[in-house]
């Protein structure tokens, strides 16, 4: 995308959000029901675990739906790109992301990407905040009399929930932005290099230090 072009409002983003809610929603609908099925799945097996009705069966068939949700979420991320930039179905985007890894030999670099596990460390910093936040309203406001002796736990549990919520929502979007950059990077590297060659030099030269011959 040339620079011109670029922002939460550019042309390349408007076209793939529009793209997203119209002619794709339905595959992304379609990888979003898959999930739920299958954790609707497992809750069932925990279910019946619980009540000691299914007994050594229940428990397998609990980890293997646990491994199989796990992994179509897994899928659903980088699919999802495809479906958005390209309008490709939810199948055929999966296909063709995976095959644009494996043939550019990457599948290390993406199972060793990092950016969940900070944002997520960012997300319970935030929650922390809030936590303590709300701690202070409880010891200058009456918001927890009613909470008893308790009130300070019970705030801090409820800052800590909405802080770490609200938070990993919006930081979904960056960790979204960052798998959008990876995949256009192995798919389209000649025009990032065409329109932004400073952010793709970079790449280029750190990718290349840490996974020598990846790009």
């Amino acid at each position: 995308v040339a620079p011109s072009e670029n922002g939460c409002c550019g042309r390349a983003v408007c076209n793939s959000f529009i793209r997203t809610v119209t002619t794709s929603f339905g595959s992304i609908c379609f990888g979003s029901l898959i999930v739920a099925f299958l954790r609707a799945l497992e809750t069932l097996a925990q279910m019946a675990r619980a009540n000691d009705d299914g007994g050594i069966g229940a428990c397998i068939a609990q980890c293997i739906l646990s491994c199989l949700a796990s992994m179509v979420e897994y899928f659903n991320k980088w699919a999802y790109i495809y479906v958005g930039v390209y309008g490709f179905g939810y199948l055929e985007a999966g296909k063709n992301v995976f095959e644009l890894f494996k043939n550019r030999g990457w599948e290390a670099i993406i199972a060793d990407d990092l950016v969940g596990n900070a944002l997520l460390l960012v997300s319970l910093i935030v929650g922390g905040i809030m936590g303590a936040l709300a701690i202070v309203f409880t010891k200058t406001t009456s918001w927890f009399d009613s909470a008893g002796g308790n009130d300070v736990g019970a705030a801090f549990a409820i800052g800590f929930v909405v802080g770490l919520a609200v938070c990993s929502i919006l930081l979904s979007t960056v960790a979204s932005g960052v798998n959008t950059v990876i995949v256009m990077f192995a798919d389209a590297p000649a025009d990032l290099q065409q329109n932004h060659p400073d952010i793709s030099q970079k790449m280029r030269r750190i990718w290349g230090e840490i996974y020598p011959g990846s790009v």
